[in-house]
């Protein structure tokens, strides 16, 4: 007979127990709300900033769309991205600078809400982001790896784009010219 056979039957159920309560966090987790500091107004642009509303690109389009009369940087990003990690504090340093003037909006892609609203919050984003499950944004704009930064005119023309980290004095500079 083992002796042990008795003792293994109680360990077990401690180790289901606590696998069961230390799984990943919910994607619908509570979460804080955060007014968006937003240059513009229409009514696809969140005023919330840690919203992030399910977009795909015809969403994206239509947003430009209405977002017209006021120049749009526009990065895509993800939680999980180091490179986005890199280049986070200068978009929230930019945004601080030009937000009222220049309407920034961020893409988060192929990533969980949880994550990126905390990492919105670590980085002290107060500007609005999209939520892009699949990609579908990125890829349909032409690009294959994030992150990726967009800046339209006015009139809704592309006057500037940066694919992986930015350099925020090229994005500054390519800013000034529009405000």
């Amino acid at each position: 007979m083992d002796p042990m056979r008795g003792q293994r039957l109680p360990i077990v159920l401690i180790a289901l127990s606590l696998t069961a309560c230390t799984g990943p966090p919910s994607d619908n987790a509570p979460r804080t709300s955060v007014p968006a500091e937003n240059a513009a107004r229409a009514t696809l642009l969140p005023t919330d900033a840690q919203e992030l509303p399910d977009f795909g690109f015809a969403d994206y389009q239509a947003l430009l769309e209405q977002l017209r009369g006021t120049p749009v940087l526009v990065n895509i990003w993800g939680s999980w991205c180091g490179p986005c990690r890199e280049e986070a504090h200068d978009l929230a340093r930019l945004h601080d600078e030009y937000g009222d003037t220049v309407q920034f909006i961020g893409i988060d892609i192929l990533d969980a809400r949880s994550s990126a609203r905390t990492f919105m919050q670590e980085f002290g984003w107060t500007y609005p982001s999209l939520y892009d499950s699949t990609g579908e944004i990125r890829n349909r704009l032409g690009y294959i790896g994030q992150p990726d930064t967009v800046l339209y005119d006015g009139d809704g023309r592309r006057v500037g784009e940066w694919q992986g980290p930015i350099n925020a004095a090229e994005v500054e500079a390519a800013i000034r010219k529009l405000t």
